[in-house]
Parts: C-alpha cells; structure tokens; sequence
C-alpha cells in the first residue's frame, strides 16, 4: 500500500494527448514488495489495538457471558504474503499461516459466578485471500477490493487467575465461538482498511509544489495496465507555472519502451516534462539575471566597464568614457532539451541588455544583443546521485537593436565563448559532478539505478529500498 502511494506521487497529467512519464513495477518489484509487506505487517499487527468483545454462550447447564479485553498481540509469525498480478485487474494477495499470541484480560458472569482474569490466545494457520482492482478514479489511482475470503486453522486460549480452571472445561465452547467472530471480522475489516485507503488516494493533492515557482500535476491520464508479469502507469508529465499556468507551444509525443525484469521500477520521461519545467520558469521570469562587474572573477581578462569593451565597441569610449556595465541576461524563448542515443542536447535562445551605469546609479541603454547556444552532454547515476556533464556545441550573437549605432560582434561573440567556456561551464560541470540525490517518498528511496538516454527519453530502472523495513528486518 505505501509503495502504491510512492508511485501515486511521482506521477502527472496535462492535456497534451501522450503520457510524458511512465512507471512499470515489475515482477521482480512485486516479489520484494511483498518482503517489504511481511515485516511492516508483523510490526504492524504487534502495535494493533485490538477491541473488546463480548458475548454470550449456552454450555448446556446455562448461558455464560463474557467479555475480553486488554488485547495485545505478542507475537505473530506468518509465511508469505504471496502476491501476484492479475491480468486486466489488479493484484491477488494471499496470506497464508498467520498465527497470533494475544494476550488479554477476561471476565465472565455464569449466574451469580462472577469471574475473571487473565488469558493467552493463540490463533494459528489463518489463510487470507483477497483480490484488489487498481483503476483510475479522475485521474487519480484508485484501489478497491473485488474479493476476500479467509480461513482460521483453530484458536487455544488458557485462562488464567479467578477461579478460571472452573471455566476450563468448557473452553472449547468459546473457542468456537472467538473462531466465528475473528472470521467474520477479518474481511470487514481489510476492506474497511482497502476503501481507507481509497480514500486518502482520492484526497492526495494532484499539484505538487516543486519550488516557489513551479508546480507538478500529478494525475493519471488512463488506467493502470495490468498485465501477468508488470504494473504500469502512464502519466502525462508537465510542469507550470504558480504565477502564470499555462500550456506550452509544444506537446508531447508518443514513446514505448522495454522495462527491465531484472528492477523493481522502470521510469521514463520524455522530452516533454523537462522541456514544460523550462517553459514553465520563462513563464514565471525566472531565467533572468543581472550581471555586475563584481561578479565577475578577476582573473577574467575582460570586465564590465567602457574602457575595455571600448576596444570592441569605440563609440563606448567616446559616449561614456571609464564608466561601469552591466547586463540584463534572460532566456527570450523557452530552452529546449532533446534526447537522443546516450546525449542529452540543449538549445538555449536568450538575450542580452547592456546598460551603462551612471554615477547616480542610472542605467542608460545601450544595446541589446541576440545569443543562440547549443550545448550537449550526458548524465549518468552515481552512487544514488544523478551527474552529469555538458560542452558547448556552437555559439552566435547578432545584433538585435542598438541606442549607439551599429557595430560587428564577431569580437564579443568571441569574448562571450571564452567565457562560457572558462567561467559558466566549468562551474555547471563541477556542480553537475557532485550531482543531486535521487528523490525519496518518506522512507523510500531509490537504488541499484542504472540511467538510459534514449531517442526522445530517458529511462531509469532502479530497485526501491524502504529504510524503516530495513531496520526493522535488522532488528528481527
């Protein structure tokens, strides 16, 4: 149920016609799956709070009531739970020698008998069999049971204290009776549980902050396939923006790819969602910077003042003699990535406003240039880190308008390439070394990922490792 949830938040929707993500969980995944389900259930059934019951019993001399409460589990043992997918529906699981130790206080009333004290009860070889559909409920995964069935091998309780060895005897009148009850309790209660969590599927937000600027929404664009060996999701994946949402002048198109046996999980994402996350920081103005000459390193040969872009542009020497520059850099069309066999391209249109700055602080206009870049690189996993590289492939400026006449640029754009490549790339490059950490749902995290760039998207297959269920297996 927790890793339903984890898929639930890592997937999105939009209006474009293609899913931009897809999520398999394999065969392989669903046999750890249900490692990971044998030890979160014993810790789980041993926290249970179990209710009091009562009831009453004919045992041939008269009726006896009684009552148990104070219940705890103490210990639990179980083999399995076995689970396995069901074609076109969803999954079956089954549990299957599930045996309890309870310990708990009783009292009874036998006429003018009153009794009570303390007991052990042991159900032993309980057999679960339920059947759950996976669908999609507007977009949202939706999970309901089709199906359950249980069976409990037999149950031993031993009192203790009062003057319990009267009630001895007659323990096996109210052991086929607790029998009765804990059976006709335990599919009530796994689909009260199913449709719980049905429900907290339904209420889960369906936009996921990313940062102050832009948001994920995540819902399901058909549903789920489910096949006799995998589980998959497709999800259409865009980005947008918190201050101005809107749809890019691209869509998504369609892709299909191989999952691997070998991984719990295969994720891939088309060009489409890193592209709508550019598109989505244009809408919100957030490729923009203003660069000062004191930003600049100063080793750098050339610096943003007059004199020396004088050198390039005269008339600045003449029009504005020894004063400081500085440039209004933003993206003037959204970035575009491209994948393609183990390379990631990247063409970034943007646009440079130069302004001299006056004493006053004033900025006047000067002139604004035109810059197309092409950059390409590669990414790969690391140690649990995504990293990756990138060169420049081509850089040009043109001209786009000017306050102080024409002049040519072939010596700025000269300049400029210099300085991407000895101050901006080297910078991305050392930080994309170190890379980021591959996201976590709570106690989730992904492992053993392997990254593939294919024509038009990349894909990760990676094996998914709960923390807690690690500890807690350590511990037992």
């Amino acid at each position: 149920m927790q890793l339903v949830i984890f898929f639930l938040m890592i997937l999105t929707h939009t209006y474009a016609d293609y899913p931009a993500l897809k999520a398999v969980l394999s065969e392989k995944g669903l046999r750890d799956v249900s490692q990971m389900m044998a030890v979160w259930m014993q810790s789980k059934l041993k926290s249970i709070k179990i209710p009091e019951f009562r009831g009453e019993k004919d045992i041939g001399i008269g009726t006896v009531d009684y009552v148990f409460s104070n219940m705890q589990v103490g210990q639990c043992s179980m083999s399995g739970p076995s689970i396995e997918f069901v074609k076109g529906t969803g999954v079956s699981v089954e549990i299957s020698q599930l045996s309890l130790a309870i310990k708990g206080r009783w009292a009874t009333k036998f006429g003018i008998i009153h009794d009570g004290g303390s007991f052990d009860l042991a159900v032993y070889n309980i057999k679960i069999q339920t059947l759950l559909e996976l669908g999609d409920d507007a977009g949202r995964l939706s999970i309901t049971t089709i199906s359950c069935s249980n069976d409990i091998g037999g149950v031993h309780i031993q009192f203790y204290g009062g003057a319990s060895i009267l009630f001895q005897p007659f323990v096996k009148h109210f052991s086929g009776e607790i029998s009765g009850i804990i059976h006709m309790k335990i599919c009530p209660a796994i689909q009260q549980a199913i449709s719980e969590l049905d429900m907290n599927l339904q209420k889960k937000p369906v936009n996921i902050p990313m940062d102050q600027y832009i948001y994920l929404s995540i819902l399901l664009t058909s549903s789920p396939a489910v096949t006799d060996q995998s589980f998959e999701l497709d999800i259409k994946g865009e980005f947008y923006s918190n201050s101005s949402p809107s749809e890019p002048p691209f869509s998504a198109s369609k892709f299909d790819f191989q999952y691997a046996e070998n991984y719990m999980l295969s994720l891939a994402a088309s060009e489409f969602l890193i592209n709508s996350a550019a598109y989505a920081y244009l809408s919100s103005e957030v490729l923009q910077i203003n660069i000062k000459d004191n930003m600049i390193p100063k080793s750098f040969p050339i610096h943003l003042n007059t004199s020396q872009f004088g050198a390039l542009i005269p008339q600045l020497r003449t029009l504005y003699p020894n004063m400081e520059i500085q440039v209004h850099l933003y993206a003037s069309k959204t970035p575009l990535f491209s994948f393609s066999s183990e390379n990631i391209d990247v063409y970034v249109p943007a646009a440079a406003k130069f302004s001299v700055v006056k004493p006053d602080g004033m900025l006047v206009p000067l002139f604004r240039l035109d810059v197309a870049g092409s950059f390409s690189g590669s990414a790969l996993i690391d140690n649990k880190h995504l990293t990756g590289a990138f060169k420049m492939k081509n850089l040009t400026l043109t001209l786009g308008s000017s306050e102080i006449g024409d002049f040519k640029t072939a010596g700025l754009e000269q300049m400029v390439v210099i300085a991407v490549n000895m101050f901006v790339l080297p910078k991305l490059n050392d930080y994309l070394k170190t890379g980021f950490l591959l996201p976590t749902l709570q106690s989730f995290s992904l492992i053993n990922s392997k990254l593939l760039i294919k024509n038009g998207f990349m894909v990760i297959f990676t094996d998914v490792e709960d923390s807690w269920i690690v500890s807690m297996t350590t511990k037992v």
